[in-house]
């Protein structure tokens, strides 16, 4: 499994917006201080803001915060919003019928990778990823 630029990016994104609590942050600070293209995190905005983790407020005083305390926000849940189902191959994707599912050998060991991909991004918090970097 390879993370994209886009995970990465939408990781900071989120962590900025836990920094500033619930002041409402302007994209283009955002794109300052992170130093990503301003194009790209409108890009990345969008599915975080529809996920529901983000509120958008429009106008000159607007901006953007967090929905949630950075608490209760994932990186699985922010991950999942910018990218879909965080799977290590592509046969375990939900909707994907694999024809070699009842023989494969290591459908065991893609599907405890799978297992612990999951686990680990579920059970880190935003306000985790702010805290440490060890997490």
């Amino acid at each position: 499994m390879k993370f994209s630029t886009r995970d990465r990016y939408a990781l900071r994104l989120m962590a900025e917006l836990a920094h500033h609590g619930d002041t409402l942050v302007p994209l283009k600070e955002i794109s300052d201080t992170q130093q990503i293209s301003l194009k790209y995190l409108e890009q990345i905005i969008t599915p975080l803001t529809k996920a529901g983790l983000v509120i958008s407020v429009r106008g000159a005083q607007g901006g953007y915060r967090l929905a949630r305390p950075d608490t209760e926000i994932t990186a699985g849940e922010i991950l999942r919003a910018v990218e879909g189902e965080l799977t290590a191959i592509p046969c375990l994707g939900a909707n994907v019928e694999c024809p070699r599912r009842d023989q494969c050998q290591t459908l065991g060991f893609w599907c405890g990778l799978n297992d612990l991909i999951n686990q680990y991004v579920d059970r880190v918090t935003l306000a985790q990823l702010r805290a440490t970097n060890e997490v």
